[in-house]
């Protein structure tokens, strides 16, 4: 491993600017990239960000570098932190791909489904001369929000996050790239994987939407997980549920259950659904979004369920809970998320097998 090593943060939203001062307080080189230079400015007349957090390093991070410039932000970058909603991996790696460089590494945070094969594909297209590491983890590691232009707080850091690599084969560099910062990463097998134990999927679009009038008429004045699900509400998650971990089977991934990822992450138990959700001590107080104009729908639904359904339909998964999902969604924002979703030709799967696939995940080689 590198010593010294330099990280790039693209994005500086709430998990951007906290992930950016975390690693800059734990003695990281860091850069901090973002598209639109009014929402760094700041950051950068001070040098870098606040940072508040209860369980470890806290105070004034200091940043080496922040721009809207990508090609500075990545030019000597060993680790590339992709911090942004995973609708706009696409940008980011066309804007990358010119300045990209062999063996450096590039992480999503997270990859939601298919992430990871998105961003390797349009590397792909736009002709990119370098050979970077492309890797995702399976969901975000910190709980944190931003206190203002320049301040950031973490509320939690989680304590075990699956991570895989583009192909799987490289998985442990990145470990081992990363580990002096980030222990709490572990191997989750390949992109698929992380892709498909996609929780967001499950929890996220169905109950934003068949609670949508209670959040139009409240502002989202109630809480989400607690009054949002009931019984009927949680066999619609269920149903979604069900449908995931068959096309995962159907994909050779033992995917876990809602259930099984309650129990494993916050030791919440129930008889089904509905009761482990109520037994999850952490969802009460958490309210529902104010606007049914919210990334549980706008990003869940083309990043997360349209490449599960495209899955599904390819190899022979029913997938009815899901499309009535997707369906409900483009109803709702007046907006086709087939087309605008990560389908299988966006990927680059639509002529592969799942075998090939599968050794395409885990080896980098594929059938062209």
């Amino acid at each position: 491993m590198k010593e010294n090593m330099k990280f790039t943060v693209i994005g500086a939203g709430n998990g951007g600017k906290a992930m950016a001062a975390h690693l800059a307080l734990m003695g990281k080189r860091v850069a901090l990239y973002n598209r639109t230079y009014n929402r760094i400015e700041v950051i950068a007349q001070r040098g870098g960000i606040d940072l508040d957090n209860p369980e470890g390093e806290r105070g004034f991070g200091k940043l080496e570098m922040v721009t809207n410039q990508i090609g500075a932000a990545l030019e000597d970058a060993d680790v590339i932190m992709v911090v942004i909603p995973s609708s706009g991996h696409r940008d980011v790696a066309a804007a990358a791909a010119p300045y990209l460089k062999n063996d450096q590494i590039v992480l999503l945070h997270p990859g939601r489904t298919g992430g990871a094969i998105e961003f390797m594909e349009v590397l792909r297209q736009q002709g990119c001369k370098g050979k970077p590491i492309v890797a995702e983890a399976e969901t975000f590691i910190y709980a944190s929000r931003s206190e203002g232009p320049s301040e950031a707080h973490i509320f939690r850091i989680k304590e075990s996050v699956p991570l895989a690599a583009l192909p799987a084969v490289r998985t442990p560099e990145v470990l081992d790239a990363i580990r002096t910062a980030y222990p709490q990463y572990i191997d989750g097998g390949n992109v698929l994987k992380t892709g498909l134990n996609n929780m967001g999927a499950v929890f996220h679009p169905a109950l934003a939407l068949l609670n949508a009038a209670r959040i139009e008429s409240t502002h989202g004045d109630f809480e989400f997980y607690i009054d949002g699900v009931t019984p009927a509400v949680a066999k619609v998650l269920e149903a979604v549920d069900r449908e995931r971990v068959t096309v995962a089977s159907a994909m050779g991934i033992r995917a876990r259950t809602a259930l099984e990822w309650l129990d494993l992450a916050y030791d919440a138990h129930g008889a089904d659904l509905n009761e482990a959700i109520h037994n999850q001590t952490g969802y009460y107080g958490i309210k529902a979004p104010a606007t049914v104009n919210h990334r549980y729908i706008f990003e869940d639904v083309p990043m997360s369920l349209v490449p599960i359904a495209a899955m599904g339909d390819r190899f022979g998964v029913s997938v009815r809970a899901i499309d009535s999902i997707i369906r409900l969604a483009c109803i709702v924002h007046q907006t086709d998320y087939w087309r605008r979703g990560r389908t299988l030709e966006k990927l680059g799967l639509d002529k592969l097998s799942v075998g090939e696939i599968v050794n395409y995940v885990e080896t980098g080689e594929r059938e062209e």
